[in-house]
């Protein structure tokens, strides 16, 4: 956390001089407070954080058994402040008539909430692609279990980030159970924790290689190349927000930081490394690690960000003793933090331009499509269109829906 020394008195008691530092500690929520904000990332996170919402009650309704998956908004209501559905369900669920379908249901006679064709026709898409896409999804559990110090992690911790990793909602039987000569479950500590341990972790060498190393290739053939051969086997990619202004002192340190040699997120540090005394050089190359270590573990990601409550979870099986949020402000280049809708949300930098990825995959642009439907909001919406507005039950009977004028 940033300390500053801003006064020195002296004070004298017989004859005896005692120096007296007053420190002032500027509190992590200031320190967020006082970064310099990103006009792209923000306009991004204000429909991100409404989209967040639409998937917690998109779940809730396809882990319903009823045909179709529906949930009523009573139950909706009685989860609103978990939900952070400030105004009630319904409110909120006809703000997106193009994802959610109000209906008064025909047996239990009070209003129910489902998806509409286009939304259930994106959760097919995207779960189909996650299926076609099953061994990226063990390369990648693979490599966050190699970047652990003991090559186990809590499995709690994985269930936070699987959306996020793109592994099937059923992992445990698809990817675990199947990959046994890979994968294996422990005891945890804790009663009913389970540990997952990667088994045969040397066999996989080949595909840890971290994400920097493909930029650092791609810089060294590079003829404008601006970086020292010899500097760039150390660098990260660094862009900083428009309108930043970097002072002659601040860009000093990052040439430095740049130069400083670290230990790689799929390096091996032994426990004598980990017990060596702290030294500010020492403190340098673990912050240095730290940062490696995040970068890679959102380059895994398919939309290259996560919640900072998230990826805290694994900060002491990955070895970090930092501050996860002062390690994002510290580096507004690599990463950029968002605050958006209550939660603290960290981007990769490199891998967006102008608000999308650089370089889409197929989870990601369906995921895309959807976040388009939240923007959209009403618009384009015919109140009209019966035959959009319609709940076919199980023995074909057509149920109207409620009316959805928001006045």
């Amino acid at each position: 956390m940033a300390t500053q020394i801003i006064r020195t008195l002296r004070h004298k008691t017989t004859g005896a001089s005692f120096l007296f530092l007053f420190r002032a500690k500027t509190t992590s929520a200031q320190y967020v407070a006082s970064r310099h904000r990103d006009p792209t990332f923000e306009k991004l996170m204000d429909n991100y954080k409404n989209l967040l919402k639409v998937v917690s009650i998109q779940d809730l309704i396809l882990s319903s058994t009823s045909a179709p998956p529906s949930v009523s908004l009573d139950f909706l209501c009685r989860l609103s402040q978990s939900l952070h559905l400030n105004r009630g369900p319904a409110a909120f669920l006809r703000k997106y008539p193009h994802i959610f379908r109000i209906f008064n249901h025909p047996t239990k006679l009070q209003p129910f909430c489902t998806l509409t064709p286009a939304a259930f026709h994106l959760v097919r898409l995207e779960s189909d692609s996650i299926k076609k896409s099953m061994p990226l999804a063990v390369t990648r559990l693979v490599k966050l279990l190699s970047m652990s110090l003991t090559k186990r992690l809590p499995l709690r911790a994985i269930f936070k980030v699987w959306r996020e990793l793109g592994l099937p909602d059923d992992f445990e039987d698809s990817i675990i159970s199947t990959n046994s000569d890979l994968f294996s479950l422990q005891d945890g500590n804790e009663m009913n924790t389970h540990v997952l341990m990667l088994n045969a972790h040397k066999v996989h060498d080949e595909c840890l290689v971290p994400a920097i190393e493909n930029w650092r290739l791609v810089e060294c053939c590079k003829e404008d190349c601006r970086l020292d051969r010899t500097e760039l086997k150390h660098s990260f990619n660094h862009g900083f927000p428009p309108g930043m202004r970097l002072k002659k002192d601040f860009k000093a340190k990052i040439k430095e930081w740049q130069r400083l040699p670290y230990i790689g997120p799929y390096e091996e540090m032994g426990v004598k490394e980990m017990q060596k005394r702290v030294t500010i050089s020492r403190r340098m190359k673990m912050e240095k690690r730290a940062v490696g270590i995040v970068h890679e573990f959102l380059s895994l990601t398919l939309e290259k960000m996560v919640e900072v409550e998230k990826i805290s979870h694994f900060r002491k099986w990955f070895g970090i003793d930092l501050n996860m949020r002062d390690l994002f402000l510290d580096h507004p280049g690599i990463f950029y933090l968002s605050t958006k809708g209550k939660r603290h949300t960290v981007f990769l930098r490199e891998a967006y331009e102008r608000g999308c990825l650089i370089e889409p995959n197929p989870v990601y642009d369906i995921r895309r499509k959807l976040l388009d439907l939240v923007a959209r909001g009403r618009r384009g919406w015919n109140e009209n269109d019966h035959e959009s507005n319609s709940v076919e039950f199980g023995e074909g009977a057509g149920v109207e829906e409620m009316n959805h004028d928001s006045r």
